[in-house]
């Protein structure tokens, strides 16, 4: 088991820094974090994403993914909560036309560092006007986006939300299966399937072997509140057994962006616990 540290758990500090101190941890690859104060899509510069490759090549460091979920540094001033807009399911063509050449940048910049997927999101229910114009908008949005894809060979995942237009893995496998992109698949949070009641297994029947990139956290009381693994009711072993059975075999990332005052503690503590029962698991198997 591959795990990888997401760098939203750094937003008080620099990418520099945050991959320094990812590193420093254990981990054996990290997310990057494609709003600010990371890297901005459509400002990052290829240099920089050389320069940052060449880096992590240093710190033995893999990129399991380029987190371009959300957005917030469209606004200024920055929103006091993520609001995930402008999204790819806006009524508004020129907010969902950024979006898109915002995802498209963060495609090349993936290309360039060496991430073999983008994550995004759908927006939310009353993004494009009623949930069943926000579908036809977001679906219209993924085919443009899937086809800026090919020639680049990047991966993207959509990560689905309670709360947002696409909220449980039925409603992601249908959009999967309108686009027709083999590129097209599933960013999974396991805390979001979680949350939506769902069961491993069946979630990782829907999306048949369309998982690009994984996110763990804990969660207590059904609560969307990310916890460190092991701090919640959330059957991560589950989970981690289903994912096997489906064939996942990239990198686990943890996704602790609610202990940005102390994201070193928070991911130490998860390596820590993901380490012991991925080598319980291991031993339970005969490896």
């Amino acid at each position: 088991m591959r795990i990888a540290y997401s760098t939203n758990a750094y937003t008080r500090y620099e990418l520099a820094t945050a991959c320094d101190r990812i590193a420093a941890l254990g981990f054996d690859g990290l997310e990057i974090l494609c709003d600010r104060p990371h890297w901005f899509p459509g400002e990052t510069t290829m240099a920089e994403a050389d320069q940052l490759r060449a880096r992590l090549l240093e710190l033995g460091l893999s990129v399991s993914n380029l987190n371009a979920n959300t957005a917030n540094g469209f606004f200024d001033p920055p929103p006091p909560e993520t609001v995930f807009e402008p999204s790819l399911s806006s009524a508004d063509p020129e907010r969902r036309r950024w979006r898109l050449n915002y995802s498209i940048e963060a495609l090349r910049l993936a290309a360039r560092v060496g991430a073999r997927n983008i994550s995004i999101t759908s927006g939310r229910p009353e993004s494009g006007g009623t949930p069943r114009q926000g579908i036809e908008l977001f679906v219209d949005s993924l085919k443009r986006l899937c086809d800026a894809a090919e020639p680049m060979g990047v991966r993207v995942g959509v990560e689905y939300e309670p709360g947002l237009l696409v909220e449980c893995a039925s409603e992601l496998a249908e959009v999967i299966d309108r686009v027709g992109s083999a590129l097209l698949g599933a960013n999974l949070d396991i805390g979001h399937s979680w949350l939506a009641r769902e069961e491993p297994a069946t979630v990782a029947a829907l999306l048949n072997r369309r998982v690009w990139n994984v996110h763990i956290e804990d969660i207590a009381a059904y609560k969307h509140f990310h916890l460190v693994p092991g701090e919640g009711d959330l059957p991560i072993e589950l989970w981690l057994d289903a994912l096997s059975e489906a064939g996942f075999g990239g990198l686990h990332t943890v996704e602790l962006y609610t202990y940005a005052e102390a994201p070193d503690e928070a991911g130490r503590s998860a390596i820590a616990y993901l380490r012991r029962i991925a080598a319980q698991r291991a031993k339970a198997a005969g490896r």
